[in-house]
């Protein structure tokens, strides 16, 4: 026995429910694909703002920071002592440890005199000379000297001299003083000056004994 023929009216029906299949089932599809793709935006940033990987970074373009330089005073060292009443530096003096003893005066190393008379004794330069003489001294030269008033009978060397302590040395013996030269002979001619006066007594005989 055969299956009766559908009627017209039946197959517009079954078209629009085949439609409605496919329409749900591409519905199904992309929601399906929505599931799983959780709608990630690829690009991984939001527009107009900086990749959160980079945000924040130095760009290798940048220069490294230069570290802070750090200033220290170094103390310094000073010889200089300061006075704590006033605050102004102290000078320290320090004398020296011995005094050296000036060479002893020999016939060898004793320096040349020139005697002068300047009193009013005649012969009196030419007496003190053989009187200086006779105690060891060479005398070169005898004279007057009438450049000025000599006070009393002196003997004058040149300061920092070996002149000095053999100056000194012979004042004693012949009683009278010892001073460095004045104005009137210091461009003399090196050696030992007498100028006698008239208070010149001759050797004194206590000196050296």
């Amino acid at each position: 026995m055969s299956n009766p023929e559908p009627t017209g009216s039946t197959r517009p029906t079954r078209a629009a429910g085949y439609a409605l299949l496919a329409v749900a089932a591409a519905s199904l599809v992309l929601g399906v694909v929505s599931l799983f793709t959780g709608g990630e935006d690829t690009s991984g940033a939001q527009p107009g703002q900086p990749p959160a990987s980079t945000a924040g970074s130095p760009t290798s373009d940048a220069p490294p920071s230069a570290p802070a330089e750090t200033t220290t005073d170094a103390p310094t060292s000073t010889d200089t002592t300061t006075d704590t009443t006033t605050g102004a530096p102290a000078t320290t003096t320090t004398a020296p440890a011995t005094d050296t003893p000036p060479p002893p005066v020999t016939p060898e190393n004793r320096q040349p005199v020139r005697v002068y008379n300047n009193s009013t004794v005649p012969n009196l330069a030419a007496r003190a000379s053989t009187e200086v003489r006779s105690l060891g001294w060479q005398v070169t030269e005898t004279d007057n000297y009438s450049q000025g008033q000599i006070p009393t009978t002196t003997v004058y060397f040149r300061p920092g001299t070996d002149e000095e302590a053999q100056a000194k040395q012979l004042a004693e013996l012949i009683g009278a003083r010892a001073e460095p030269r004045f104005e009137g002979i210091v461009k003399a001619h090196p050696g030992i000056i007498v100028i006698v006066t008239n208070d010149y007594r001759g050797p004194n005989p206590k000196a050296g004994s």
